[in-house]
């Protein structure tokens, strides 16, 4: 899997990702005690808002950022909303008001919403080969997973010798590092064949995702996927804590091992891709998602609940990561930021309608209930994935161009079946292909 780190310009976006990564996670501690220090009692409303902010912004935010990415250098787009995070970052420990957090959260994680998408549409053209960038995929993945782990483990070292207010200086120097290893490397981008508006820009992943039947089955996927990992962000300390009655240690090693089951699996994928389809491996994924929260809803203890959530970290690795290669399979150069945009908001908008569920079902009608409701949306939205993306799902797809003329440069730079308008490709939704052939 490190081979790919040979190629100094993903070697260097990858170093990029991790440290700001590593910042991100100092700030979400910090974030946290800021809020107790500003609110008390009322911190947990406050983080809630703050949480709520942040995936607004995303879903939101994205796809506008995508729109202006087509025609901004991506190297300049990302070093620049790499200097507003550090901004906001640097102004955070200074706050005094509770409103104040809330305006510079919404800054903050709209700049991440232009940043990722962007990010992650760049890969695929630093690493063009289908095996290195799944590995890349794969690292990505570990790189999220180790966040989580290592990040609360250095703020609570670092906490012992300076107060929270001083995390924010990691958060900054983080993102002044991503900056900085972006700076230092040529990146492609790639530029639009034709002059679009904003309104076609904005909309265009959005459409192209739509219009995608492996795309669309991957949106119901985002649902399951959002269902089980809603329930072990939000109500893991509810579970440890409040029915096992054990201490915060053992709620960060029930997280820790989810965290490891899903870099096991990451660690898996790129062999276990070479020999199964991206479909079934995820529909792999996502059935032990649902097979989990089913089983969440009579567990007797704190020993079943980490093989369980260990479980559930394999099946959420294993059901998400292949994602970028549907992306990318389903997209032209040109297209993936504001495709990637587009997969960016609306998983999101999965956790937007996961998250309260998890956490107001789980305060009012119990534990039990909540697995399984989130455990009958998952395996709703599974069996609404496998309606939708067919079992046989080619890249290239025989179709016709009934409106185009015969000597047409789309038909002419492709062998055409029959001397007219009917030819086969690798088939995307773009400009000369606005709708999926019924055919296929």
């Amino acid at each position: 899997m490190l081979q790919v780190l040979a190629n100094r310009t993903y070697r260097h976006l990858f170093l990029a990702q991790v440290i700001a990564l590593v910042g991100t996670g100092l700030a979400t501690v910090a974030l946290g005690l800021l809020a107790y220090d500003l609110a008390d009692a009322n911190a947990g409303a406050v983080l809630g808002t703050a949480l709520a902010i942040k995936m607004i912004a995303y879903v939101g935010v994205a796809p506008v950022a995508a729109a202006f990415a087509e025609r901004l250098p991506r190297r300049t787009m990302l070093v620049c909303l790499d200097l507003i995070r550090a901004a906001v970052a640097l102004l955070l420990p200074f706050v005094t008001e509770v409103w104040q957090v809330y305006i510079l959260i919404f800054v903050l994680q709209s700049a991440s919403a232009g940043f990722t998408p962007t990010f992650q549409a760049t890969i695929p053209d630093v690493l063009p080969g289908e095996k290195d960038y799944t590995r890349a995929l794969s690292l990505s993945r570990l790189a999220y997973d180790l966040e989580s782990v290592v990040s609360p483990m250095l703020a609570a070292a670092l906490l012992t010798v300076i107060s929270f207010h001083s995390l924010f200086a990691g958060t900054v120097i983080g993102f002044l590092a991503s900056a900085a290893l972006v700076v230092s490397v040529v990146l492609p981008s790639p530029k639009a064949v034709e002059k679009r508006g904003i309104y076609d820009r904005t909309t265009r992943g959005l459409r192209i995702y739509l219009a995608t039947p492996r795309l669309r089955g991957l949106l119901a996927l985002n649902l399951a996927v959002a269902a089980a990992s809603a329930m072990v962000i939000v109500n893991t300390v509810v579970l440890v804590q409040a029915e096992f009655g054990l201490s915060q240690r053992s709620t960060a090693l029930a997280l820790a091992a989810f965290g490891a089951g899903s870099m096991i699996a990451a660690l898996l994928l790129p062999r276990l891709l070479d020999d199964m389809s991206d479909r079934n491996a995820m529909l792999a994924g996502a059935a032990i998602l649902v097979a989990g929260l089913f089983v969440g809803v009579a567990i007797p203890g704190y020993g079943f609940l980490l093989p369980l959530w260990f479980a559930l970290g394999l099946g959420y690795s294993l059901a998400q990561t292949p994602s970028g290669r549907l992306l990318r399979r389903s997209s032209q150069p040109e297209d993936r930021p504001a495709l990637f945009a587009a997969q960016f908001a609306l998983s999101h908008a999965c956790w937007l309608i996961t998250y309260p569920v998890a956490g107001w079902l789980g305060a009012k009608a119990g534990l039990p209930l909540t697995f399984a409701v989130l455990g009958l949306i998952a395996a709703a939205a599974v069996f609404i994935a496998t309606c939708l993306w067919p079992a046989s799902d080619p890249d290239e797809i025989e179709h016709t161009h009934d409106a185009l003329d015969v000597n047409h440069p789309h038909l002419t730079s492709t062998d055409s079946l029959d001397g007219g308008r009917r030819h086969r490709h690798a088939f995307v939704i773009d400009s000369h292909h606005p709708e999926w052939p019924r055919s296929a």
